[in-house]
């Protein structure tokens, strides 16, 4: 379980430091280490040809150069396009990166994760245990313990086969009234809420349970502390600099 560890810092960066540069970039990565970020979040699903990448959405439109559909497109393919210029010129041929690029540059950069399980529609288990696996393989034994989130229980289940070890977190919007039994079947030590959608009660009871609740996105520093005075143990935040800075907070 997760909970009373107090092994993560209370703001996590969110897709690196959304605010600062492209979302689930190795730039991302460097912006939020450079901020003095300890955590970040980052997405993965996995392309046609099975290679786990760092992606938001189903689709390349928004955030790449690209068209169409990630899960229809092979790596190879999806590296030519541009991952940065849509945020500003200065992140001009940024690709999209691997997993195993991230990986290798949170070792660099001595940052620990939230790796969130983004799976396209019907790649939910495939999703699940590919990247579990490569987590578990090849996870820096200098960094704090990843750990797995997802809105998709069967991406969950499917990690939760393919690396047990593996610390998971079942991912909601509002706080699902079959909780228990949820994150209980997932064997999930955490809960990741939309943080527009909980209260102080509901909190209460999450955290009597014995789960560690994380809080999303949250970009407003009186928001961050409302919520830590419910109990709750992180926020993400796409500026984290900024939230850190209204706490008093000396790091994050």
């Amino acid at each position: 379980m997760l909970s009373g560890e107090r092994r993560w810092p209370r703001v996590i960066g969110h897709r690196g430091a959304a605010l600062s540069a492209p979302e689930n970039t190795l730039a991302g990565l460097r912006a939020a280490a450079a901020l003095g970020v300890a955590w970040v979040e980052f997405d993965v699903r996995l392309t046609g040809d099975g290679r786990a990448i760092l992606l938001h959405d189903d689709t390349l439109e928004r955030t790449t150069t690209g068209r169409g559909a990630a899960a229809a497109l092979g790596f190879a393919e999806i590296r030519r396009f541009d991952a940065g210029a849509w945020f500003g010129a200065a992140f001009r041929g940024e690709r999209v990166p691997s997993l195993e690029e991230a990986i290798e540059l949170l070792a660099e950069l001595r940052l620990g994760a939230v790796v969130e399980l983004k799976p396209a529609p019907g790649a939910e288990e495939a999703t699940g245990s590919v990247v579990a696996g490569l987590v578990a393989g090849r996870w820096p034994a200098s960094l704090p313990p990843p750990l797995l989130s997802s809105f998709k229980p069967a991406a969950l289940a499917a990690a939760r086969r393919a690396a047990p070890e593996l610390e998971r977190a079942l991912l909601v919007g509002a706080i699902p009234g079959r909780w228990r039994e949820e994150v209980a079947a997932l064997g999930c030590g955490g809960l990741h809420v939309d943080q527009r959608r909980v209260d102080r009660a509901a909190l209460a009871e999450l955290t009597r349970a014995g789960l560690a609740v994380f809080a999303y996105t949250v970009n407003r520093p009186e928001r961050a502390q409302e919520l830590f005075s419910w109990g709750v143990d992180a926020v993400f935040s796409d500026c984290p600099d900024r939230l850190a800075a209204g706490l008093g907070a000396r790091g994050i």
